[in-house]
């Protein structure tokens, strides 16, 4: 793109997050503009067994319901390209008319956990891992459709294709059948990651073929079908380029795009995740591995439980307002509640992949205050960070520097100053807010021959420096958290 273009288009970025969806407008520069940003919250569908969906056409009528409103706020603005980021290794059935035969099965849905064990006796975990880069656990793919073919036999008959949410947005969109990108490809646990190709084993262990998986694809699509050309002319015959993983949209976004620079992020979940240019990798054993795109990796752990956690406690034990709240919370002294909280309401994803685990609270008493309920939360969130920084600094040696993001910590200085202590390391927040929309638009305009991601500017904010003496007091209550999991998941 000519400078003199990049100087006045604009890119628009649709970010497809697990509780809202957002679309914006940004500069050359990666940087959104802010009276264009338009966000709708949603959320996933729970059932008491485990399950966690989506119907696929109300999540596409945010989509498009958030891209009317930003493009609403363009005024004359040209939007050079779309960028896409969503949530990672969700999947649905799409069938012969190209409509839904399922929901979206999404990462939370825990329902598979007896088939991710079937496979794990069936397969060598440790070698599906080094060439997929994920477990056998039931946030991904393998599991998940194994599960479905028994528990919604008609829906799994029907469905013709597989694909994730965007790739059926896309198709929606465009036509034809579904295609996938590298990055939302690799995180399936279907992708060998050094091939760059659906791994043969794997599929095989699966109930469907690989002609029913989306086709691979990093071409950007163009040319919108008629009803959605008269809706958004402007974006008619642009590039839409295909979505990337929302990790690694936010570790881009947020400027940690090699290897001394560790991602922290607290959303609706949770995750650490480092990212790097390199030609292979070899994945080494704990922390999963999947791609940004076919020339750079990123490696971490997740969290099922982050922000959700947060909000959950608030509207369960009617907390005060957010800075009542946050006031209370930071007058409060590291464990001194003495509560032992395992934060896993939503499943194990990191570091251990438990299934079937649920949250459990230990040391409850008549005397415990909604607050204290909340801090032991927080600080359990942290304790598993630690955990995933440990297994990283095996994976990935060398000195990082921690950059956060995310709401949960943009709203609470007092958690980001828990996970600083609780590390033991300093915690930088970054200045971006929306690093996942960022992320997928500094990568587009890298495609169309602007600056590489690593040179784009990164925006940094305060610094948290750890407290040696509550560093001390929190590894000795992650020494209890670990002995509570041990006897209630021990034998999981």
């Amino acid at each position: 793109m000519a400078s003199s273009e990049s100087e006045s288009a604009r890119v628009l970025s649709v970010d497809v997050g697990s509780s809202s969806v957002r679309a914006a407008l940004h500069d050359a520069r990666g940087d959104a503009l802010e009276e264009s940003a338009v966000k709708l919250d949603h959320d996933f569908d729970y059932t008491p067994d485990g399950g966690a969906t989506k119907d696929a056409d109300e999540l596409l009528d945010l989509v498009a319901r958030a891209i009317d409103g930003a493009l609403c706020r363009a005024g004359d603005a040209r939007v050079s390209c779309v960028a896409t980021s969503t949530f990672w290794h969700s999947v649905l059935g799409v069938g012969g008319d190209g409509r839904p035969t399922t929901p979206i099965l999404t990462w939370a849905d825990r329902r598979a956990a007896g088939a991710a064990k079937d496979l794990r006796d069936r397969l060598d975990e440790a070698a599906v891992h080094r060439r997929t880069g994920a477990p056998l656990h039931s946030s991904y793919w393998p599991a998940t459709l194994l599960w479905l073919k028994n528990a919604d036999p008609d829906g799994f008959r029907r469905a013709g294709r597989w694909a994730s949410p965007a790739d059926y947005f896309y198709a929606r969109l465009f036509g034809g059948p579904p295609s996938i990108g590298t990055s939302m490809a690799s995180a399936t646990g279907l992708y060998d990651q050094n091939a760059n190709r659906w791994d043969g084993e794997i599929v095989e262990a699966t109930p469907v073929d690989e002609a029913q998986l989306p086709d691979l694809s990093d071409e950007p699509r163009r040319g919108l079908r008629r009803e959605w050309a008269e809706r958004w002319p402007a974006l008619a015959d642009v590039p839409w380029f295909q979505a990337v993983g929302d990790g690694a949209c936010s570790n881009v976004g947020s400027g940690c795009t090699e290897s001394d620079r560790l991602a922290l992020m607290v959303g609706t979940s949770g995750a650490m995740r480092v990212l790097w240019k390199a030609g292979s990798v070899e994945v080494p054993p704990g922390p999963w591995c999947y791609r940004a795109d076919r020339e750079r990796f990123v490696m971490g752990g997740a969290l099922s439980d982050g922000g959700n956690l947060v909000e959950w406690l608030r509207e369960t034990l009617r907390l005060p307002d957010p800075g009542e709240t946050e006031r209370l919370l930071a007058e409060m002294e590291p464990d001194a509640h003495g509560l032992t909280f395992l934060p896993i309401l939503n499943g194990e994803r990191g570091p251990a992949w438990a299934d079937r685990a649920n949250g459990t609270i230990s040391g409850l008493s008549m005397s415990h205050t909604p607050i204290e309920i909340l801090r032991a939360a927080m600080e359990a969130v942290a304790y598993r960070f630690a955990l995933i920084a440990e297994i990283l600094q095996k994976a990935s040696p060398g000195d990082k520097q921690v950059v956060a993001s995310g709401g949960g910590l943009f709203n609470s200085p007092t958690w980001t100053r828990i996970i600083a202590d609780a590390l033991g390391r300093p915690v930088t927040l970054s200045k971006v807010e929306e690093a996942s929309s960022r992320g997928a638009v500094l990568l587009a305009l890298e495609a169309l021959g602007g600056p590489r991601i690593e040179e784009a500017p990164t925006y940094l904010g305060e610094t948290f420096h750890p407290d040696p003496d509550r560093h001390e007091t929190y590894r000795d209550a992650l020494t209890r958290q670990h002995r509570l999991y041990e006897a209630v998941l021990g034998g999981d």
